[in-house]
């Protein structure tokens, strides 16, 4: 088997070889070791993909610098600086995403240099990093760039300078609602949703009306995000749109707002012909549902793709339905693991007793790290790609909590001071990987120890001898 499909199955544990193979005389295996180690994520191979940035071939050292990203440790930030002087476009492309993971603020001063690089591809990654920047010295440099000649370089400046933007910054990105590119356009909408910006509803609204669909999502979905009354009409006509994608986005946004109208428009496309319709009426029913539909949601578990089985089960969770939990512990050895995790997280919502042993079981069985998630095979068109396995256990451990009340119990408890066990410091301090319902844009998610902190009675013993 392949160092890399070897990686993306999880069957490395020894670094030794990986770290070996940057040393190797043929250039094609030392790259191969260094995207395997980005795949990885261990921080023990950090030095030697520091090193690796001086390696005499480029996509060597471009691979070492995505790995550096991947790994995430701010020790590597000042070998991916000097890496954006590199002689090669593609390894300065490479370092300006790995800082951008980095998001250290010292970062802006060496980034100043390479705002004006000959290359476009290397100042829309300067732009990505300094948009982690958050400061008004990135926000100054970032300003000539959104009037790049390259309108890809001109939207990812956009999305960078509206991270950090406030009120007085608003009109400038507002102003890029009637720019002629369509990128350029889309950012707007993008940024000015998750800034909640009444002002730009007339002008977002105004975009709906175009014979292009290739903008409609990000206008329909930045309108949910403000909520504004006056776009309701508009959400639902485009609820019937003949684009399936911008149906999704319509309902979706139509949900968010909890608007009156947002019920039925869901309830009517439940039975939706595309699955991706299906399954975000299912998620909207869970905002704005009534205990009525618990028949029409426990339908959806039947649903042939996974996509409506997961918004099922989050929306049976989200309306609190106790009675659909014997059938959502079924969902428990569904082959999707986006389903699994929808069903960890409602049971643990409906403080499911009956799913006890089924959860600490999973608790045991699943990983705690990233794992890397396979790309789909061609054949598999209606798939989407997934990182819920990874995800799961962070899940477990909430589901667990809940389900103990904040009461001592012997299985629980005994499960959970077992797994936090197995976990290092820097696992425990991670930001925790959790469903959908538990990621919100407006606060950041709480740490791995956290988690556990608040799964785990304080009353209990850890009976670690």
């Amino acid at each position: 088997m392949s160092i890399r499909a070897s990686v993306e199955c999880g069957l490395v544990s020894d670094l030794g070889p990986l770290l070996a193979a940057l040393n190797d005389p043929v250039p094609g295996i030392r790259e191969t070791a260094a995207v395997a180690l980005g795949i990885l994520k261990d921080p023990r191979g950090r030095s030697s993909l520091s090193a690796a940035l001086s390696d005499p071939d480029a996509k060597v050292r471009a691979a070492a610098a995505d790995a550096l990203g991947a790994i995430g440790h701010g020790e590597s930030r000042g070998a991916l600086e000097s890496a954006l002087e590199d002689p090669a476009p593609g390894v300065r492309v490479s370092a300006g995403y790995a800082l951008a993971r980095l998001a250290d603020p010292r970062s802006v001063a060496p980034l100043s240099a390479r705002v004006d690089d000959a290359m476009p591809e290397v100042r829309r990654a300067v732009a990505a990093a300094l948009g982690q920047g958050g400061t008004p010295e990135a926000r100054r440099l970032l300003e000539p760039l959104l009037e790049d000649p390259q309108d890809r370089v001109r939207r990812e400046a956009l999305l960078a300078f509206g991270r950090s933007a406030g009120p007085a910054e608003l009109p400038t990105i507002r102003a890029r609602l009637s720019a002629r590119s369509r990128r350029v356009r889309v950012a707007a909408a993008i940024t000015l949703g998750r800034h909640r910006d009444a002002e730009s509803v007339t002008a977002l609204l105004g975009l709906l009306h175009a014979r292009e669909t290739w903008e409609k999502p990000a206008v329909l979905v930045a309108l949910g995000r403000i909520g504004s009354p006056a776009a309701v009409p508009e959400l639902a006509r485009a609820a019937d749109h003949p684009a399936h994608w911008v149906r999704v986005c319509a309902i979706h946004a139509l949900g968010e707002m909890r608007a009156p109208e947002a019920r039925s428009v869901a309830l009517a496309h439940l039975t939706d012909t595309a699955w991706s319709v299906r399954g975000a009426s299912a998620v909207a029913l869970g905002e704005v549902g009534w205990p009525a539909d618990l028949s029409v949601l426990l339908a959806r578990l039947r649903d042939e793709h996974p996509w409506p089985r997961r918004g099922a089960i989050y929306a049976l969770g989200r309306l609190g339905l106790t009675e659909a939990a014997p059938r959502i512990r079924e969902e428990l050895g569904d082959a999707a693991a986006e389903v699994r995790l929808a069903a960890v997280w409602a049971l643990g919502c409906l403080a499911d007793d009956g799913a006890r042993e089924e959860l600490v079981r999973l608790l045991y069985e699943s990983h705690p790290v990233d794992r890397a998630t396979p790309a789909p095979r061609a054949e598999e068109e209606s798939s989407l790609r997934s990182d819920a396995e990874s995800r799961l256990f962070d899940a477990a451990v909430q589901a667990l909590g809940r389900l103990a009340h904040g009461v001592p119990d012997a299985l629980i408890h005994r499960a959970l001071v077992d797994a936090r066990g197995r976990l290092t410091e820097e696992e425990l301090d991670r930001a925790a990987r959790l469903p959908l319902p538990e990621i919100g844009a407006d606060r950041p998610p709480p740490t791995v120890r956290l988690l556990f902190d608040a799964a785990i009675p304080s009353s209990g013993e850890d009976d670690d001898s």
